[in-house]
């Protein structure tokens, strides 16, 4: 009764705020979290990533097929020692605050990712030791060390360009207002409400969009976002929960579509960061392998995710050819898994284990709880808003935490920030110095081949120490209104504007 409530009254406000909108078109698209700070620099969640790729534009982007695409850029070369990337701009750029895009503009950004206190993309772009202007649309990187996984970094975050006018002006208040090159200008932002974007008109691409407006609702309950969109309160919603795709079939006016992701889900446990390292399972791995053999990834995988999912034990899926075969997923094991529990000799283990309060999240997390129940583990289920547990992860406030990561086109995006001793978003506080050197090894290889020689051995090392349980690989699952016409999914699960058109 209370979903239904909370679906009507959800419905109400959005065809409420559809109806204020605009007089134009208005794509409303039901998010499965709010996102955090609207920064490039400084942001880490996945649905900010959606709400970027209509705001901000990036040096390069990628296609369907995972190839890299010019977009803020026209063309590259790298010199002969891969140790210079020169990148030629597209010309006639405008950012959204009308000031114009040039080197200068590239190199303030790409400076500030690396040097602005708190930066999330430093880690991403590190090898990066200085940037050259060579006319007013021409920029030449220049790196410390070869740097394999540049040009895909440059597909993120990393690479997107801000107005350095409105950045120097706000400081670190740009997130309430950010100016980017984008297809969509900031309007307004209300926590836990909606985000607002409006067309921009000096779009350098601007006759691929064929929106007004764009608004992102928040809505972490999945029946909560299908009735919106089953009500016509959304035109689009994403990470449907499997069980419902039935219905959005059995609608003669919806559609799904749906794509494997790049990324992984894990159980991510604190080993060494603040205060919640200090806790049975963080500091006694024989503890985090029965909680590995307590676990049924296929039982997982159809119990929550109606068997959509695909069941892992890396950062990589198992059809990639960075993915360690001669370390297969785990079958549960759970005599072996009581038996460790045992032998560490603390009777039964009681863990805090966030989890995001969206459905997915929750019902994988209810379904673990029962498996380690049944190997004397007790997860103690501590439901949380996705951006706060990202804050609580960084300070150490978690002891286990149920979390997603939605992936990057090179491996290494998968890897260094989580699992090398300086990652930024090394939650678990995971240091190994052989592990941190393999890292380092494959990052300045372009042989995929020589590569994964360096990716076996961080594999081997990782999986004995289980800071991270890798679990399974989602697959992105739509839910579309069929008067929406030009979505494609992507691997990386965002959602572009570029040619989408509403009947």
């Amino acid at each position: 009764m209370r979903s239904v409530k909370r679906a009507a009254l959800a419905c109400a406000a959005l065809t409420m705020l559809a109806g204020a909108a605009t007089a134009g078109k208005s794509l409303r698209i039901g998010l499965a979290e709010d996102p955090d700070a609207l920064d490039p620099t400084v942001a880490r969640t996945f649905v900010g990533r959606i709400v970027f790729a209509a705001l901000c534009d990036k040096l390069f982007d990628i296609g369907p097929e995972l190839e890299i695409v010019p977009q803020l850029a026209t063309s590259y070369s790298w010199s002969g020692d891969n140790k210079a990337l020169t990148i030629a701009l597209r010309q006639g750029v405008l950012f959204q605050d009308g000031e114009k895009l040039d080197a200068a503009a590239v190199k303030y950004s790409l400076e500030r990712h690396l040097t602005m206190p708190g930066s999330n993309r430093k880690g991403e772009i590190s090898a990066l030791s200085s940037i050259d202007l060579m006319d007013d649309h021409t920029v030449r990187l220049n790196l410390s060390t070869p740097f394999a996984p540049l040009l895909a970094q440059l597909t993120d975050r990393a690479g997107m360009i801000l107005s350095p006018k409105a950045a120097a002006s706000l400081g670190d208040k740009f997130a309430s207002h950010p100016v980017c090159a984008g297809p969509f200008k900031f309007t307004e932002r209300v926590a836990q409400d909606r985000i607002v974007l409006d067309r921009f008109d000096g779009y350098w691409d601007k006759d691929k969009i064929h929106m007004d407006r764009v608004v992102f609702q928040p809505i972490p309950d999945a029946s909560v976002r299908l009735a919106n969109l089953q009500s016509g309160g959304l035109d689009l919603i994403e990470r449907v929960a499997p069980a419902d795709v039935a219905q959005i079939k059995a609608n003669p006016g919806l559609a799904s579509a749906s794509i494997v992701e790049l990324g992984y889900q894990t159980i991510t446990v604190n080993v060494a960061r603040g205060p919640g390292a200090h806790n049975a399972l963080g500091q006694e791995a024989r503890l985090r392998q029965a909680l590995e053999f307590a676990i049924d990834r296929e039982a997982l995988n159809q119990v929550a995710f109606e068997g959509q999912f695909e069941p892992g034990n890396q950062w990589v899926p198992p059809d990639s050819p960075f993915y360690d075969k001669a370390l297969p997923v785990p079958k549960r094991d759970l005599a072996r898994a009581q038996a460790l529990v045992k032998a560490v000799g603390k009777g039964e283990v009681s863990v805090d284990f966030m989890v995001p309060n969206d459905t997915l999240s929750m019902q994988a997390g209810q379904v673990i709880q029962a498996m380690a129940k049944e190997a004397g583990i007790t997860l103690n289920i501590r439901a949380t808003e996705f951006a706060s547990s990202l804050n609580l992860a960084e300070k150490g406030g978690y002891q286990a935490f149920y979390f997603a990561w939605s992936g990057r086109t090179d491996p290494d995006g998968n890897l260094f920030n989580f699992l090398s001793c300086k990652g930024p978003l090394n939650y678990s506080g995971y240091c190994n110095e052989a592990v941190d050197a393999e890292i380092a090894a494959a990052r300045i290889i372009e042989d995929p081949t020589a590569r994964r020689q360096h990716y076996v051995k961080v594999a081997e090392q990782v999986l004995q120490d289980r800071p991270v349980i890798y679990l399974f690989h989602r697959r992105w699952i739509y839910g579309f209104t069929k008067k929406l016409a030009g979505f494609v999914p992507y691997p990386d699960g965002l959602i572009r504007p570029q040619q989408l058109t509403l009947q």
